[in-house]
């Protein structure tokens, strides 16, 4: 819990842009999980770097989110304190074909404001779920692109609040839906990505095609986290669960999707712990029958209760 010095100075900050208890399925796209001790959306920099001070004052844990997608929170408590980055939304074009967005940035702004300069290169995002601090965070991306790609430099929160870096794209370690490297508990504040120059009209053609297929090769109408696991080396996570038929399983309210078999969703008020079940039993089926192992790409938080 909360002691209450850090209550009062939270609210102190943050005002009502802090919540005590914060029921968590709220604020994840899969719907699921149990409270946060805290909740707060920090609305600039130095709110940022205030909250990490007395996160680390106070000796709390912190946990970043930002959309919430690509995370699971269990049923039990969050311990500590949640900083949801949603409010750090700026983002501007800068010299030398590049293109400034802050953490809380999400893939339709990326695309409208690169439709509307004709700016290309990032297209590939369209629809990828989540926020720019996410994407860079995991390293996001479909077959064959990722955001590592289009990175040339990420600004980056020191643990405990003392101040903002920028690191070079040579300092950066990505890997398969991993960035490396970072001191535990640093918060990518914003990235420098490379555009290239084209018309509104052919970026604007190549987001809608990409958006379209999207549509129809995943479960966008229910509630989930997007891909679950990663892909194995030559293969596919979904081919693989789909080839054990386990497409459309369903434990509680949660659903391998019959669209997309690397989906899990919602569809009948699932918990945390259907969607645990679930995962684990994909994981076990595919290894008895291929050998492969299924490794998680959403991120697990929280407790189990």
């Amino acid at each position: 819990m909360i002691p209450e010095a850090a209550r009062s100075a939270l609210v102190s900050l943050l005002g009502e842009r802090v919540r005590f208890d914060a029921p968590l399925a709220r604020y994840t796209s899969l719907r699921v999980g149990g409270p946060a001790d805290a909740l707060v959306e920090p609305g600039t920099r130095g709110e940022l770097l205030g909250v990490l001070r007395l996160c680390a004052a106070h000796r709390l844990p912190h946990t970043l989110l930002g959309a919430g997608f690509n995370t699971l929170c269990l049923d039990g408590r969050l311990a500590g304190v949640v900083v949801q980055l949603g409010r750090l939304r700026r983002l501007e074009e800068r010299p030398g074909r590049g293109l400034r967005a802050e953490a809380g940035v999400s893939h339709s702004q990326v695309a409208n404001f690169c439709a509307k300069r004709g700016f290309a290169g990032l297209e590939f995002a369209a629809g990828i779920p989540g926020t720019l601090g996410g994407w860079v965070a995991m390293n996001a991306g479909v077959p064959g692109r990722e955001i590592a790609d289009v990175v040339r430099e990420i600004e980056v929160a020191s643990p405990a609040g003392a101040g903002i870096r920028h690191l070079p794209r040579e300092a950066l370690h990505f890997r398969y839906r991993a960035l490396r490297g970072l001191a535990p508990g640093s918060v990518i504040v914003s990235a420098l990505l490379t555009v290239e120059l084209s018309t509104p009209d052919a970026v604007r053609a190549e987001v809608e095609r990409l958006l379209e297929r999207r549509a129809r090769t995943q479960p966008l109408h229910v509630p989930s986290c997007g891909s679950v696991f990663k892909n194995p080396p030559g293969d596919f996570a979904g081919r693989l669960i789909e080839s054990v038929g386990l497409k459309g399983r369903r434990i509680g309210g949660a659903e391998i999707s019959k669209i997309h078999a690397n989906f899990i969703a919602n569809i009948d008020r699932a918990t945390a712990g259907d969607v645990v079940a679930l995962m684990a039993e994909a994981q076990g089926a595919v290894a008895r029958a291929t050998g492969r192992r299924l490794e998680p790409e959403v991120r697990i938080v929280g407790s189990a209760p």
